[in-house]
C-alpha cells in the first residue's frame, strides 16, 4: 500500500461534502426499513452525528433476498454476454474515479481516517479492484478433459447464485469491492451488510452502480447491526456468504447449527502478525517497516505486524529508535495536512485499546511511550511501543486492533519460527534483513497466508490474500479470488 502514498493531490473541504444517500438499497430502488427505524452515524473525531442511516432488520433481509434471486433466477446479469457485465462494471470504475475524492472524504468523516490515506491507498485500491475483475468477466471458462471410453467431456464454470457480502469497518469500500468485483464478474448478485459504524461511501457506491447501469436486484444494500448478517447467514435463499471480521464472529458463524442450506463460505478473520528484524537488517529501513506495518490505519488492520520480533545484538537500538519514531506522530483532524493520525473507529475500540494497555502494563511489559490519555475530542489512543514483551503476555496474543507495538526479543531463526507459529492465527508476517538464505528459511517456515519481505502492508488487487489457521478460509483478490464464486459442471457425452 505505501506505494500509493508517493501520489500527490489537494486535501479536500469536509464542508463541500453532502451526505446523499442513507436508505437501503432493494431492487434497484432507495427504501426505508420496514420498521421504518434508524440509527446515527458518528463523525470519531468530533464525535457528532453525520447522518441518519436507515436500520434494516430481518424483515429487510427478507426482501433484499426475495429481489437479489429473482434478478439471479430470471433476470439479465448471469444470462448477460460477459463482456457486457464486463462494460458496466467498467463504468462503474469509471464513475468512482470521477467521484473519487468524493468517496475518500466519506470514508475518512465516517471511519477517521486521514483524507490523504483513504484518497491514496482506499480508493485507488477499490477502482483497481473493480477494473481488474471486470478484465476478468470474459475469460472465465472450463476444460475439455480426455476420459476413458467412447465420450467426450467438458467442464462448465457458472456463477454460485445469490451473495451475502459481510465486511468490517476498518477499510470500508476497499473491502466492499474485494468481494463485490468477482461476485460481479462471475454473474452472481450481492447483498451488502456493511459494517454500521461505516455505512456512507457503500451507500454512495450504491448510487453509482445504478447510474452505470447495473440492472436492479443485482447489487442490494442493508444497513444495520448483527442481526442483520445473522439473518443472511440464516437465510434459504442465500447461496454463499463471503465475510471480514473478527475470527470470534467468523468462528460463530461457522459453527451455527441449523443452515436452511449448505452455503459456499469465504472468510478473511483475525491476525497477530509476527514482523521479523534480523540481526543484518538496514535499521532505518526495519524502523520504518515496523512503524507502518503496526500503526497505519490506526492500528486498525487485520494483518498489522502487532508482534515485532527484534534480534537480540540489534534489539536495543531497534528499540529506542521506534520509541522516538512514533513520538512524531501527529494526532488530530483526518482532513488537515499534518495529520498522520486520525482517531480509532468509535468509543468501543478505543476502550478496548486502552484496556490492553493496561494488561500490558500490569503484565510487565516496558511502555516506553503511548501511556498518555488524549484529552480533546475524539477518539485517539496514542502510538503505543511497549518493550520486554514475553509471549504470554495478553498483548502478544490476542488481536488488539489499535495503534500498539510490541517488541520481543530472539536469539536464532529456528526460535523465532517456532515462537511466530505458537499463535493460533496466520495471516501475515513481515522480515527486513539481507541474509537471503534465512529469508527463505523463514518464508518457507512461518504458517502465514502472506509474507512481505523489506515491506510491509504491499496488497495488489492481482495477488491473492487470505490466512492460514484461524484466520479465514479461502482467498480474495487475484484469479483465486473468483473461485469462490464459481461452481463447476461436469458435462459427459456418449460419442
Amino acid at each position: 500500500m505505501k506505494q500509493f502514498l508517493r501520489r500527490s493531490f489537494t486535501l479536500y473541504d469536509p464542508s463541500k461534502l453532502k451526505i446523499k444517500q442513507n436508505q437501503l438499497l432493494i431492487d434497484g430502488k432507495w427504501v426505508n426499513s420496514v420498521k421504518g427505524e434508524t440509527f446515527p452515524s458518528i463523525n470519531p473525531f468530533n464525535e457528532k452525528e453525520i447522518a441518519k442511516i436507515a436500520k434494516a432488520s430481518p424483515l429487510d433481509v427478507d426482501l433484499a433476498v426475495k429481489a437479489a434471486r429473482k434478478a439471479f433466477d430470471d433476470g439479465p446479469w448471469p444470462r448477460m454476454e460477459a463482456n457486457e457485465r464486463a462494460r458496466l462494471m467498467f463504468k462503474l470504475a469509471d464513475l468512482m474515479e470521477k467521484n473519487i475524492d468524493e468517496l475518500a472524504a466519506l470514508e475518512s468523516l465516517d471511519n477517521g481516517k486521514p483524507f490523504k490515506d483513504a484518497r491514496a491507498i482506499d480508493l485507488p485500491m477499490a477502482i483497481n479492484t473493480i477494473r481488474y475483475y471486470a478484465g476478468w468477466a470474459d475469460k472465465i471458462h472450463g476444460q475439455v478433459i480426455p476420459i476413458m471410453g467412447p465420450h467426450f467431456c467438458y467442464t462448465r464454470e457458472e456463477p454460485v447464485g445469490v451473495c451475502g457480502l459481510i465486511y468490517a469497518w476498518n477499510f470500508p469500500i476497499t473491502l466492499a469491492t474485494w468481494k463485490l468485483g468477482p461476485c460481479l464478474a462471475t454473474g452472481c448478485v450481492a447483498i451488502l451488510k456493511p459494517a454500521e459504524q461505516t455505512p456512507l461511501s457503500i451507500l454512495r457506491l450504491g448510487e453509482l452502480a445504478l447510474e452505470a447501469g447495473i440492472p436492479a436486484g443485482v447489487i442490494n444494500i442493508l444497513t444495520g447491526f448483527g442481526d442483520v448478517g445473522q439473518a443472511l447467514v440464516g437465510h434459504a435463499g442465500v447461496d454463499k456468504i463471503s465475510f471480514t471480521g473478527s475470527t470470534d464472529v467468523g468462528r460463530e458463524i461457522l459453527s451455527r447449527n441449523g443452515f436452511p442450506n449448505i452455503k459456499r463460505m469465504t472468510m478473511e478473520l483475525g491476525g497477530k502478525s509476527p514482523n521479523i528484524i534480523l540481526e543484518d537488517a538496514d535499521m532505518e529501513l526495519a524502523v520504518q517497516q515496523a512503524h507502518f506495518g503496526i500503526f497505519f490505519n490506526q492500528g486498525q488492520c487485520c494483518v498489522a505486524g502487532s508482534r515485532t520480533f527484534v534480534h537480540s545484538k540489534i534489539y536495543d537500538e531497534f528499540v529506542e529508535r521506534s520509541v522516538a519514531h512514533a513520538k512524531k506522530a501527529h494526532l488530530g483532524d483526518p482532513f488537515h495536512h499534518k495529520t498522520t493520525q486520525g482517531p480509532q473507529v468509535d468509543k468501543i475500540q478505543q476502550d478496548k485499546i486502552h484496556d490492553y494497555i493496561e494488561k500490558g502494563k500490569k503484565e510487565g511489559a516496558r511502555i516506553l511511550t503511548g501511556e498518555e490519555t488524549y484529552t480533546g475530542t475524539g477518539y485517539f489512543v496514542h502510538p503505543t511501543v511497549f518493550a520486554d514483551v514475553k509471549d504470554h503476555m495478553t498483548i502478544a496474543k490476542e488481536e488488539i486492533f489499535g495503534p500498539v507495538m510490541s517488541i520481543l526479543k530472539y536469539d536464532t531463526i529456528d526460535e523465532v519460527i517456532h515462537r511466530s507459529n505458537q499463535s493460533h492465527f496466520g495471516l501475515g508476517a513481515g522480515i527486513v534483513g539481507k541474509d537471503h538464505s534465512k529469508i527463505f528459511k523463514l518464508v518457507k517456515g512461518l504458517r502465514a497466508g502472506s509474507v512481505w519481505v523489506n515491506c510491509y502492508d504491499q496488497f495488489q488487487h492481482t495477488t491473492p490474500f487470505g490466512g492460514f489457521k484461524d484466520s479465514g478460509v479461502g482467498r480474495e483478490l487475484g484469479e483465486a479470488g473468483l473461485r469462490a464464486y464459481l461452481e463447476t459442471k461436469t458435462v459427459v457425452f456418449l460419442e
